[in-house]
């Protein structure tokens, strides 16, 4: 038998995305098929630019288009990220997924992982901001080495900083000085965040990331008040006086009705320099918070001095080391979160949610 474009096209509608557990054809996923002789072209859309499951269907795709007489075969992939459900009333109708980033505790690296998790987002090809909702403790400036003052172009709207491609505001750029304590009540805090949601031109994205600060008050309340949050990730390390509060932002989100994407627990082990795993936190930290939240456990992100080198720095570890052990942690976090989103919002529209036009992958490696 020939091949043919519609053997391919069907050879390939009946690949499964790991991701979905569905048909590449029933997802609509396969967006052309085209056979010269025995060569192949085809453009899979993949539901995330960090999807763990490219390798499997591109893999496939080469075993069944061979089987089906191809000798070339020539795969593009895009990316059409899966969309929040957004009312009238929101606050960025642009950004597709609004990410909280939060523990409840504070010292377990809430910073460290928003900020690596957004460049890891953002090197997959996905367009990425990053909001630093710690008022009292903004660190996102210095994790991300940016200095300077927002502006205007229009006179109503602010500009966000940039830096690796990736948007950011904080409330550390509007500081004279950065040693200065921020010395507000709650109402004023309310104002500075809506005004961070609703008055920065954060343009079109995929992701914003919102690196929450400790505790279970006023950010995450009103938070949950004024933007439909996709869910949130908490963040843990492994010994049971981090779990006490890890517990209390679980409950929190809970009766906020803020879905919890999944856990990660930092700083979860040390490699010595002989090849031995040092558990100097404990174990077991980020089983019993995934198990509490009925969640999964997205990661374990082990202690790399690299971490806090690059971030001193002012270049997260995913930017500046991208092949270091610790960079993949935070590239397969990326990886499971994104899985998780899709699955989640294809579940709350009842099979496939809403998406934009589709967009070319551009993966930084």
């Amino acid at each position: 038998m020939s091949l043919t474009q519609d053997l391919a096209k069907s050879a390939l509608e009946a690949i499964v995305d790991p991701v979905t557990q569905k048909p590449l054809g029933a997802l609509g996923m396969l967006k052309r098929v085209d056979v010269a002789g025995t060569t192949v072209h085809a453009e899979i859309e993949l539901f995330s630019h960090a999807s763990s499951g490219r390798e499997a269907i591109e893999a496939e795709a080469e075993r069944v288009l061979t089987q089906a007489g191809a000798t070339s075969v020539e795969l593009t992939f895009s990316a059409n990220v899966r969309t929040r459900q957004v009312t009238g009333e929101d606050p960025c109708p642009d950004v597709k997924n609004v990410i909280l980033v939060m523990s409840g505790k504070g010292g377990v690296g809430k910073s460290t992982v928003a900020a690596n998790l957004t460049l890891a987002l953002h090197r997959a090809g996905a367009r990425v901001g990053i909001l630093d909702a710690d008022i009292y403790g903004p660190s996102v400036p210095t994790m991300l080495g940016v200095q300077g003052r927002p502006v205007s172009a229009d006179g109503k709207s602010i500009e966000p900083l940039e830096r690796f491609g990736v948007k950011i505001m904080s409330i550390g750029f509007l500081l004279d000085d950065p040693k200065t304590a921020v010395v507000w009540r709650g109402p004023m805090l309310h104002g500075a965040l809506q005004q961070f949601l609703q008055d920065v031109h954060w343009g079109k994205l995929d992701y914003l990331i919102l690196d929450l600060p400790p505790g279970t008050g006023d950010v995450a309340l009103t938070l949950s008040q004024k933007i439909k949050v996709t869910g949130a990730v908490i963040v843990t390390t492994p010994q049971e006086v981090a779990l006490m509060d890890v517990y209390k932002s679980i409950s929190m989100c809970q009766k906020l009705n803020i879905p919890i994407l999944g856990v990660v627990e930092n700083m979860s082990y040390f490699m010595d320099p002989s090849g031995n795993r040092n558990e100097i936190f404990g174990r077991g930290g980020g089983e019993k918070a995934a198990e509490f939240a009925k969640a999964p456990l997205l990661a374990q992100i082990p202690m790399d001095s690299l971490v806090r080198e690059w971030g001193d720095n002012g270049t997260p570890v995913v930017q500046a080391q991208p092949t270091s052990t610790v960079a993949k942690a935070f590239k397969e976090l990326a990886e499971r979160l994104s899985d998780k989103i899709t699955l989640a919002l294809n579940e709350s529209y009842g099979g496939v949610a809403p998406t934009e036009g589709p967009k070319r992958l551009k993966i930084l490696r």
